[in-house]
């Protein structure tokens, strides 16, 4: 599938400004629910590309670990993000009722809440 970056690069950041306080979402969602399925491995890619500060570390990978090394300091940040937000994790892993879907499409889509 070819695609425009500058479309594919806004969508992504879209979806990612509506990842709700408190939750995550895996790089595929994110991917799909932006309208590119199966191109889940560009999505950090888009990321790094905005300009505007993004809520990035509300995104993980899909066996809901953090994509950095556990050592690393992205990833000590990253994990204190989301506990400050109240996201547990067990085992290195958020736990899987904070792994949801959960963007407001409408919000995201129109602008508005319904």
């Amino acid at each position: 599938m070819s695609y425009n970056r500058e479309k594919f690069d806004q969508a992504i950041w879209k979806t990612v400004s509506g990842i709700k306080k408190g939750r995550v979402m895996s790089y595929g969602t994110v991917a799909r629910v932006s309208g590119f399925p199966r191109h889940a491995r560009m999505v950090s890619r888009a990321m790094g590309r905005s300009v505007e500060p993004l809520p990035w570390y509300r995104v993980v990978r899909s066996n809901h670990t953090l994509a950095f090394e556990v050592d690393s300091e992205t990833y000590r940040k990253q994990r204190r993000l989301l506990e400050e937000e109240g996201v547990k994790f067990i085992k290195g892993k958020v736990t899987p009722v904070e792994l949801k879907d959960e963007v407001d499409l409408d919000k995201l889509l129109w602008g508005t809440e319904v």
